[in-house]
């Protein structure tokens, strides 16, 4: 009898496979990375094994600053309350809510404010997420709505955490000086295998040295930021993962790219290997999403570090009230060596009516460095 690990594992091979042929033998990683994560039913997000939470023990992969403490919605939900003012909306809408936590600490840290939301739209491909999303938020089923994708007009205020991360990248490996995009192929045996075809592709900046030179380039990330700028009529985005801008992105000593898998907490560099079953993922460029998005018509409303950013929002103060434990569990939002420096907000909004400040920026804004 299968494994329920074979079982998803299996035929979602046999799907890559299928694609890997019908492609010619080689299938660029993007579309890999779109096979193994989000394949109905089969990829990483889109099938029912448990994705986030604290310990290994409950069979999550990793877990994120909604699920260390609600602190972190707290605080995010003082700059929601105040681009809800500057912009005169009354929505916020969600990409890739997870476990609805971060949408439940928003939800109730605005009422808390004083400035309930009049909806919250999660936009959220995996069926088995919105379930645990509507479980976590049945107190507010009045006011939660879900999507499949962008409505063709918007208007209210954006939310993505860890959401450009997981789009898939294309992957360019530079070898003997001569730059190659990095697919999959199969082998006689039928097992997954890189392989390097020679391209014109390259980096958005040329990397110093003639040493060989793994990296990603991040067209899918970028065209959602267009797609965001040509719908959202009024309001502001808030984007937070983590990545670097350009210049730190393709130093010439980050050699091997930022590429990484996460299982049972624990992460490794080999994508082929368990699919299904394991988050793939890169850091952004965030220099390429601000570009994105000026050149979509969006405005850099900010960009800063997750630490400046929560300190910003009154996040100490927040902690003031909190148990002992959701303090140690802020410490590692803002640490330096933990989350907070590694993860960055930026913000962006459509060009017209952009003139005020966002209050995660008031101190220690780096727009300048992107």
């Amino acid at each position: 009898m299968a494994t329920e690990h074979e079982s998803l594992t299996s035929p979602l091979l046999a799907r890559v496979r299928e694609a890997i042929a019908q492609a010619g033998g080689w299938l660029p990683f993007d579309r890999f990375m779109a096979l193994a994560l989000y394949e109905p039913g089969l990829g990483y997000y889109a099938n029912a094994t448990p994705k986030f939470g604290a310990l290994p023990q409950g069979g999550s992969d990793f877990v994120t600053a909604p699920e260390l403490t609600p602190l972190f919605g707290q605080a995010l939900a003082r700059q929601v309350a105040q681009a809800l003012v500057a912009t005169g909306t009354d929505e916020v809408w969600e990409f890739g809510a997870g476990t609805g936590a971060l949408a439940l600490q928003v939800i109730e840290a605005l009422a808390e404010l004083g400035q309930p939301v009049r909806r919250y739209t999660i936009v959220d491909l995996s069926g088995s997420l919105r379930e645990r999303q509507r479980a976590t938020l049945g107190a507010h089923a009045q006011r939660v709505h879900w999507a499949d994708a962008l409505p063709p007009q918007m208007q209210g205020v954006v939310l993505g955490n860890e959401v450009l991360d997981a789009m898939p990248v294309q992957l360019l490996a530079r070898r003997g000086g001569v730059w190659h995009e990095r697919g999959v192929a199969m082998t006689e045996a039928g097992a997954l295998a890189w392989a390097d075809r020679a391209t014109a592709l390259r980096p958005p900046l040329e990397v110093d040295g003639e040493h060989d030179y793994v990296t990603e380039i991040h067209p899918q990330a970028e065209a959602f930021v267009r797609t965001l700028a040509d719908r959202l009529l009024r309001g502001a985005a808030f984007l937070l993962d983590y990545g670097f801008p350009e210049a730190e992105y393709y130093h010439p000593q980050r050699a091997m790219g930022t590429l990484i898998c996460h299982r049972a907490h624990r992460s490794d560099s080999d994508p082929l290997s368990d699919l299904g079953l394991k988050d793939i993922t890169a850091h952004v460029n965030f220099t390429g999403i601000a570009l994105a998005a000026q050149d979509a018509g969006l405005e850099v409303l900010g960009y800063t570090s997750q630490g400046r950013f929560l300190l910003n929002c009154g996040l100490l103060e927040l902690a003031q009230r909190a148990d002992a434990r959701q303090n140690a569990m802020m410490q590692k939002l803002v640490n330096e060596h933990e989350m907070g420096e590694l993860f960055k907000v930026i913000a962006l909004a459509p060009t017209a009516g952009t003139a005020w400040v966002p209050i995660g920026f008031a101190a220690g804004d780096r727009t300048h460095r992107l």
